[in-house]
């Protein structure tokens, strides 16, 4: 059981890095680990006028394929779905796009790589 509880852990604290990593580079946290019906946002965050869905990929190496191959059109459709649920409780109506945030490595030596408008949905 402390296995799993371990790996929420660790996922909550490279996301408050990804974070942090996102802020230095001109994006506003609107919302983290945001958990709506159909799903979970890693990242809400603000880029200018833009609402961005952003989905935080971790992995410690690239031995067993790259973090973003993990983003499946099944996942990019239970991100869609998230994220429309947010925006219908929270009755915005703004421009959005759906970032991915690969990070490899383990703390504090991590690479990030971000890559914005990763999928469309709207």
């Amino acid at each position: 059981m402390a296995s799993g509880t371990d790996a929420r852990a660790r996922g909550a604290h490279i996301e408050r890095l990804a974070a942090d990593w996102l802020t230095a580079h001109g994006l506003a946290l609107i919302a983290s680990n945001h958990q709506v019906k159909g799903g979970e946002l890693d990242l809400i965050m603000r880029d200018g006028e833009t609402l961005v869905f952003i989905e935080v990929r971790h992995r410690a190496d690239t031995r067993h394929g790259h973090p973003l191959e993990t983003i499946t059109a099944t996942k990019q459709r239970r991100l869609i779905r998230a994220a429309r649920f947010y925006l219908a409780r929270n009755r915005l109506s703004c421009p959005c796009r759906f970032d991915a945030l690969a990070v490899t490595g383990t703390p504090p030596a991590l690479d990030f790589e971000w890559v914005q408008s990763a999928f469309e949905a709207f």
